[in-house]
């Protein structure tokens, strides 16, 4: 089973620890509503908790498979560090979900280091209402599980 398919798996049975079991220690997350992503594997895992609450009737409907960069051009010090960035095997989760009435389609791209392991996800979320509405739960559950400030 590649780890595509038990990071899908582990999603669909809302399995936070076979998650944990995916993902280097320091895993970064890309997310569509906030612009610094969320570093390690901790917070990483608390943000899937929120998420796991948070969408409705989530699946995935499709997947690819390739290699892309691994590093988010906000990460790299420079534009030619971004440009030099190497290519890691990489799988990306096609999904569909909901959100507070708004319908959600979506891809996770996962990135995969050496060992077959997520050191990267970066999800991307349409429409720009649901990215909206998704931002809005999301921090609501982020603030409600004690993760971010209140203001």
């Amino acid at each position: 089973m590649t780890t595509a398919d038990r990071f899908r798996s582990a999603v669909d049975s809302r399995d936070l620890a076979a998650l944990g079991e995916l993902f280097t220690e320091d895993v970064r997350l890309n997310s569509p509503v906030k612009f610094a992503p969320f570093e390690g594997k901790a917070m990483v895992l608390a943000l899937f908790g929120v998420l796991l609450r948070t969408f409705e009737d989530f699946r995935y409907v499709g997947r690819l498979d390739g290699t892309a960069e691994a590093g988010a051009p906000e990460t790299a010090a420079t534009p030619t560090e971004a440009a030099e960035s190497a290519e890691d095997p990489a799988s990306v989760l096609v999904f569909r979900a909901t959100v507070n009435g708004k319908q959600i389609h979506g891809i996770d791209l996962l990135h995969l280091d050496a060992d077959e392991r997520i050191k990267g996800i970066t999800v991307m979320v349409r429409p720009q209402s649901a990215v909206q509405a998704l931002g809005e739960a999301v921090l609501a559950g982020l603030v409600a599980d004690g993760l971010v400030p209140t203001s």
